[in-house]
């Protein structure tokens, strides 16, 4: 029988629309070097390692009359050449066209009725390099039963490796009979199965309902010409159309303001990015008086026994944490943070950047989209959704070629319009920002003002004497 989708399933489902398209993206930079890497080697690699992620190859099917889940199954039509896609940029591309094409492809839903997957191959860039963008909903992905594409695709060396050729069938797709007598018969072993299905029925219904009254409340606001402002310029339901941005940061940097003023490298992360959303409210002309805060959502990794052992060996839960971006003072910024997650670092279940860092296969992509499953379940009454995974500090490679940078690309969930994720990796710390094209048009100076807050902290840690008082020399 085909494996039923959960509950927890058919609400990131319910959520997918065509402003809210629920896929996570990761956006990966190589140098092909003399690896020869191109697209028709990207589709041998993934045709190889796709074998490790078989939901990478089934679809969606509906149970008639909704008497039980819809059910996995395969593809009988799979086409690796119609999920894997090659694209170019005008050479020599930029980062900032590249940004610009990334936009576009996370503003664009994927297909329901095929494997909800794509990735794009980009070629053109500067320098002779080339990108890997893959983008996956967040319901093919718990981090147990199934981890991200991305994990098994990458390396430790550059290769070479024998490419073992499946000879993969797809099991023949049950017809709507069988999905209706399999349904009937699960229902009548287990009761609560049927509860469940008319509980998860009842709430796509619902939300069907709350999204059809928001739009008319919406045209009615219009037609009045009143607007109700909301809690921060980040809570607006998003269009359909993206901005992207990306920064690259030094990890020594991070290091070395957390050896000056202690806390972890996490802490000096979501440091930064407050400062550099003071600073560009600053530039809003928006008030940032002392005591304002914004409330973030972080998703944090946490030990698990009870998992089994195939799985990560940890779990992902949402951790809400106000960001005083009310401060002025870098330093107090920090120590405040640090503070604001030291209780989660005393229960004994946090789990250890390194330990992430170590899991088999390049973990981040996993960890970012598990964070995002449970920001779609946790994040009301916040203002932001920050996801933070530390990843291996080596290099790792593509068929052969090196992988140089690497941005997670997060989604955004009704209410938000803006979402930012992290990812370390091999001496940089890379900052993945999504943000709404119509809300947030200038969302390209948080971008700038990233590297300032970071500034601003570096400089902090780079003198830390005692400095003699105002009106005496030094001795």
């Amino acid at each position: 029988m085909s494996e039923r989708l959960r509950s927890s399933d058919l609400a990131l489902l319910a959520a997918d629309t065509s402003r809210t398209p629920m896929h996570n993206a990761t956006l990966e930079i190589f140098d092909p070097g003399e690896s020869g890497f191109g697209y028709e080697a990207l589709i041998a690699h993934i045709e190889d390692r796709i074998t490790f992620v078989p939901r990478y190859r089934q679809a969606i099917r509906g149970v008639p009359g909704r008497l039980a889940n819809p059910v996995w199954v395969d593809d009988p039509d799979f086409d690796l050449g119609y999920h894997v896609r090659r694209s170019a940029l005008p050479r020599p591309g930029t980062l900032e066209q590249l940004r610009e094409l990334t936009a576009r492809i996370m503003s664009r839903p994927l297909d329901p009725s095929r494997p909800l997957w794509e990735v794009y191959f980009v070629e053109g860039l500067e320098g002779g390099r080339v990108a890997v963008l893959s983008k996956s909903h967040q319901i093919l992905v718990d981090g147990i039963g199934t981890v991200d594409l991305g994990q098994v695709l990458l390396d430790v060396d550059p290769g070479p490796r024998h490419l073992v050729h499946e000879d993969w069938r797809p099991e023949a797709e049950p017809s709507q009979a069988s999905l209706v007598l399999d349904a009937l018969a699960e229902n009548a072993r287990d009761p609560r199965t049927a509860l469940s299905t008319v509980g998860g029925a009842a709430r796509t219904v619902t939300e069907g309902v709350g999204t059809l009254l928001g739009r008319v409340g919406s045209i009615a606001g219009a037609l009045s010409n009143r607007r109700t402002a909301p809690d921060s310029p980040f809570n607006v339901d998003p269009s359909e159309q993206r901005r992207v941005v990306l920064v690259r940061t030094a990890l020594k940097d991070y290091r070395k303001v957390r050896r000056v003023h202690g806390g972890t490298v996490n802490d000096v992360v979501l440091a930064t990015v407050t400062g550099a959303i003071r600073g560009w409210l600053m530039t809003r002309a928006e008030a940032v008086n002392s005591g304002r805060r914004i409330k973030a959502l972080v998703p944090m990794s946490v030990i698990d026994e009870d998992l089994e052992p195939t799985s990560l060996g940890s779990q992902v839960i949402g951790h809400r944490v106000d960001l005083p971006i009310g401060e002025a003072s870098p330093v107090i910024r920090l120590h405040q943070v640090s503070y604001a997650l030291k209780a989660h670092s005393e229960t004994g279940r946090a789990v250890a950047a390194d330990r992430i860092a170590g899991v088999a296969g390049f973990a981040p992509t996993t960890f970012h989209a598990l964070g995002s499953r449970v920001a779609a379940a946790e994040a009301q009454g916040v203002n932001l959704v920050i996801t933070n995974v530390p990843g291996p500090q080596f290099p790792m490679y593509m068929a052969g070629a090196e992988m140089v940078e690497t941005y997670p690309v997060p989604p955004l969930m009704k209410g938000f319009s803006l979402a930012i994720g992290v990812t370390s990796y091999d001496g940089g710390v890379y900052y993945g920002i999504t943000a709404d094209r119509d809300v947030l048009p200038d969302v390209d100076v948080l971008g700038q003002c990233l590297r300032e807050s970071l500034d601003e902290l570096v400089d902090s840690s780079s003198d830390t004497r005692p400095r003699a008082p105002r009106g005496r020399k030094k001795p």
